[in-house]
């Protein structure tokens, strides 16, 4: 059967209703088969990192791999031959049926959604790189979707599986810095185009690329290299721009540490705004009203080469920011601690504090683990959700970004409920919320 065919098919069936539940590794590990069968869709870049991260992995089986593109899959094509080839993700989950045990998605932000609750509504466990998903109705759709699964899920913000968040909520909980009130997060990002407008000249696909594939559910557009590959993460239609792309990563620790959910006020600047890219630039502070344990937190986010002012316990000769790379900066009553944009190398500012703590450190509270790969197939084996999951975790943290994207997509403050995250103010588009999608894709349970 031709592809086209085949997806027309299933357009006209429902394409979940076409997805049979798989039987699962832990079935067939009575018949000695008791390696987790893998399917990889999105295999270029950092997708084959995944690829590559999770076939190391023992008793793991990279069974099937699937790429709109096949010249960025050739990496991951020739480090396991043996795997099954495929373009359509659509097509792969529902061929494959019961072989597959697990899917991994790496995917542009547009496709996340969609690919990931049909592998949910399948039975499969599933690892979704960072964001989850590009709006936050498609964010809600999976977070829903995911509470009904039986799978294990994990996002790919790899920090929350480090030992850095570990250490900082461990200082924090042994009240190093005292009550913490404000962090501040940074990051070299943008490294890719924004700020433009749609560009115009004619261009082809390359002819290894499936463009109309790499769309997926987003409207029909011409083919353009401003958008693949690669640039498409500073299009409101394809990406979530620099905070999106990095918040996940930067503000884990302090949505985790501080038991933050929604904000009541999210304000924003930006540099000159274009109606379908991000900013070059921008600062975006967020305010959680006070809980049970905590005061009131304010978080301020910046891009595109925008950093905090130097701390006064940061000397002239010090180098400040520690990385232009990016990072964090947590303040506390009576304290101040840095560390890396994945909570990495932390340290206390005030120097003899920090000189102690190397000398003798606090007790281990919080369990350490190998990796973020590691993790997720522990918890898929042992029938539990890994720590970044998508509905205890990865969900709500990828739910704050969004609303901070809304914010500055809507160049206005919004204002916000804290108890349901509805925006109360300004009124905005529907589509920026929850995108309309094209015929053979969809988000339904």
């Amino acid at each position: 059967m031709h592809r086209r065919s085949f997806v027309s098919d299933m357009a006209r069936a429902g394409v979940a209703a076409a997805v049979l539940p798989t039987v699962g590794f832990a079935a067939r590990a009575a018949s000695g088969r008791d390696a987790i069968n893998i399917a990889c869709i999105g295999v270029g870049g950092m997708g084959f990192q995944d690829v590559r991260n999770f076939g190391a992995v023992p008793d793991v089986n990279i069974y099937a791999l699937c790429d709109v593109d096949t010249k960025a899959a050739i990496e991951a094509y020739g480090l396991f031959p043996k795997a099954k080839r495929y373009r359509d993700y659509r097509e792969m989950l529902v061929k494959e049926g019961s072989s597959i045990d697990a899917v991994t998605i790496s995917t542009p932000d547009h496709s996340h959604a969609a690919a990931a609750i049909m592998a949910l509504k399948a039975g499969k466990h599933v690892y979704c790189q960072k964001p989850l998903a590009r709006t936050l109705g498609e964010v809600r759709a999976i977070i829903a979707a995911s509470k009904s699964a039986r799978g294990s899920t994990q996002m790919g913000n790899q920090g929350h599986a480090g030992d850095g968040v570990r250490l900082i909520r461990e200082w924090v909980e042994g009240g190093l810095i005292g009550p913490v009130r404000e962090v501040h997060f940074w990051t070299d990002r943008p490294i890719w185009p924004q700020g433009i407008d749609r560009p115009t000249e004619a261009h082809n696909a390359p002819p290894t690329l499936d463009w109309d594939l790499w769309l997926g559910p987003a409207q029909a557009r011409p083919y353009h290299p401003a958008y693949a590959p690669f640039r498409w993460r500073g299009w409101w239609d394809f990406g979530t721009g620099a905070m999106g792309d990095m918040a996940c990563h930067a503000m884990d620790a302090a949505f985790w540490v501080l038991g933050l959910r929604y904000p009541s006020r999210v304000e924003v600047e930006t540099s000159t705004a274009f109606p379908e890219t991000a900013p070059r630039a921008s600062r975006v502070t967020y305010y959680f009203p006070a809980a049970v344990g905590r005061p009131e937190v304010k978080l301020v986010w910046r891009d595109g080469g925008l950093w905090p002012a130097r701390p006064n316990e940061v000397s002239s000769e010090v180098r400040w920011p520690p990385s232009n790379d990016g990072g964090q900066l947590w303040i506390g009553d009576s304290g101040k601690l840095v560390a890396g944009v994945y909570a990495e190398n932390p340290r206390l500012l005030n120097e003899e504090q920090n000189a102690a703590l190397k000398a003798k450190p606090l007790p281990v509270k919080y369990e350490r683990v190998k990796s973020v790969h590691v993790e997720w197939i522990d918890a898929c084996r042992a029938g539990k959700q890994a720590g970044s999951n998508f509905a205890g975790h990865a969900g709500p943290l990828t739910e704050m970004i969004a609303l901070g994207n809304l914010a500055v997509r809507a160049g206005r403050t919004l204002e916000l409920d804290p108890a349901t995250g509805a925006v109360k103010s300004p009124t905005l588009p529907n589509d920026w919320i929850m995108p309309a999608y094209r015929s053979g894709y969809t988000l339904a349970v």
